[in-house]
């Protein structure tokens, strides 16, 4: 439920019966799900926050995040927004600045250290988490809040894992990754970093552990077969990304080709661009429409001076140099070779063409089924081995930080049932707020507010943050947006409307009430609500 509580209306009948039997509908308050939170992979209550938010209630939005988020400094940085694709002011202007409202909630959650929610009374449970991923790390949190011990067990020698490993720090400054897993681990989470966790069902008979989540990334790249004579420099990007993240990478060269098309051979292009690649050209098979890649990403890196070559793929590396081969579309889509070649001058090759996970922790257990390199869950992530439940990059779906949240969050609560020996429900979701049921003549047009961004000339040469936040009357302005899809917000005009005096209002957060002693059902209420969150319902006869 987004927003206060809704109230419908029921006097009783005999009430009801004194407006006559002319009365053909009544009145109903509903509470419908913003298209906004419906979009969410995170499953954020992100009407609701943004409600508090309005007022200037910053602290208290961003306890509401926390409630489905614990990473919103993050997630403001790297989320790619489906929710603000979603959300019906789009149709109006520009869709709500949601990811950064996010960002500065976050970022005053670190300036000023609001303190964690207090954890429920311990349960004597003590839960495995192998990964200090995204999903790890949410998983952790909400098992910790539920009272549970938890013990994260992660290979890499700091937490964070494709976060700290595989986004740039120009997308993602290690201060802010250091301070809201800081703050994740201060609910007692028990750390052990640069341990590798090779047979599940062994750690979880050793440690005495009574259930585990596996959250291992996706942080093997992989590799395709290119003809290569000896001299020829050519690596996979998650490593090179890595070890840049390590402040350790290797020498490319001033010229440097990124094969593939997805977001890491953004990063990677981008990366090379900063480590002195005068000539950063991204080599992808397709068309820039069939791109993975999300398109902000494309277009600062094309700003930055980063090519690309469409329509392409390498047929041959040699020292120096790249053979092209042109590609062109048949009728289904699928590039084909055309048989053209040209050369591209070129130092290295960066591959990226995906990443796979190691799913090796889990190879032994005949119950965890895996297809085609990801292990299969049910809907409360739980593996097919009773108390192994698993996230993240080694599931099916989308490979992002926010996806990573969401599923954390989910297994933690099935796990915290399972550990009570209590069925898991997934929760129950309203009827979505389309945006045909607003009266958008109440509102008028207000774009979004323009994130700052970093001079170009600085951008190439630094991996200082490209895109800044919002300050604090930017951040109002934005939360101020929303048009409460499908949820009350006590605009009053319902109470101002009715012709009959039969709306009451009930006091800040409570509402309103109609009274059907006077109530005849002409509709005009409902006709009205800005954010159609008013409902004409048959009269029970």
């Amino acid at each position: 439920m987004d927003k206060p509580f809704a109230i419908t209306l029921d006097v009783g009948s005999s009430l009801a019966n004194k407006t006559g039997s002319w009365r053909t509908e009544r009145p109903v308050y509903v509470d419908l799900l913003p298209p906004c939170s419906n979009a969410c992979p995170a499953g954020e209550s992100i009407q609701q926050w943004l409600y508090r938010a309005e007022d200037g209630g910053y602290e208290a939005a961003w306890r509401q995040i926390m409630a489905d988020n614990p990473l919103p400094a993050i997630m403001g940085r790297v989320c790619f927004r489906p929710c603000e694709a979603a959300c019906n002011r789009g149709e109006v202007d520009t869709a709500v600045g949601i990811n950064s409202v996010e960002r500065f909630l976050g970022d005053e959650a670190i300036a000023r250290d609001w303190a964690m929610p207090a954890a429920a009374a311990a349960t004597g449970k003590h839960v495995l988490v192998v990964g200090a991923g995204p999903a790890g790390l949410a998983a952790a949190y909400h098992l910790a809040l539920a009272g549970h011990t938890v013990t994260i067990r992660d290979a890499g020698p700091e937490p964070g894992g494709m976060m700290r490993y595989g986004i740039p720090a120009y997308r993602l400054p290690r201060t802010v990754i250091d301070a809201e897993i800081g703050r994740i681990l201060s609910l007692g989470i028990t750390l052990e970093s640069g341990v590798t966790v090779t047979d599940v069902r062994a750690a979880l008979a050793d440690g005495g552990f009574d259930a585990a989540f596996l959250a291992v990334g996706a942080q093997v790249g992989k590799r395709a077969y290119i003809p290569a004579g000896d001299s020829a420099k050519i690596l996979d990007a998650v490593s090179y990304l890595h070890a840049a993240a390590d402040q350790a990478p290797p020498l490319l060269g001033r010229r440097v080709a990124i094969y593939g098309g997805g977001d890491t051979a953004i990063d990677a292009a981008r990366t090379a661009r900063r480590l002195g690649a005068t000539d950063a050209v991204i080599v992808y098979r397709r068309t820039r429409g069939q791109m993975p890649a999300h398109a902000i990403e494309v277009d600062e890196a094309a700003a930055e001076g980063v090519r690309m070559m469409w329509l392409s793929t390498i047929a041959r590396a040699e020292s120096g140099a790249l053979v092209i081969e042109k590609m062109e579309l048949d009728e289904t889509g699928f590039p084909q070779p055309t048989g053209e070649f040209t050369t591209l001058d070129a130092d290295a090759v960066v591959l990226a063409l995906g990443q796979e996970t190691d799913l090796s922790l889990v190879g032994g257990d005949p119950a965890i089924a895996v297809d085609d390199g990801v292990v299969q869950v049910g809907a409360d992530q739980m593996t097919g081995e009773p108390g192994i439940f698993a996230g993240g990059d080694m599931v099916a779906g989308d490979r992002t930080v926010t996806t990573g949240v969401g599923h954390g969050k989910r297994a933690a609560r099935a796990i915290d049932a399972w550990l009570r020996g209590e069925p898991w429900r997934p929760p129950a979701q309203a009827a979505l707020a389309a945006f045909d049921r607003l009266n958008t003549w109440y509102y008028s047009d207000a774009p979004a507010t323009v994130r700052p961004e970093l001079d170009v000339a600085r951008r190439i040469s630094t991996f200082d943050e490209v895109v800044g936040g919002l300050d604090e009357s930017n951040a109002l302005f934005e939360a101020r947006r929303c048009l409460s899809c499908g949820n009350c917000f006590e605009c009053d005009n319902c109470f101002g409307v009715c012709p009959d005096n039969a709306v009451i209002k009930l006091g800040p957060g409570q509402r309103y009430q109609v009274d059907l002693d006077y109530c005849k059902g002409c509709g005009i209420c409902a006709a009205e609500c800005p954010c159609g969150a008013i409902e004409m319902v048959p009269e029970q006869i």
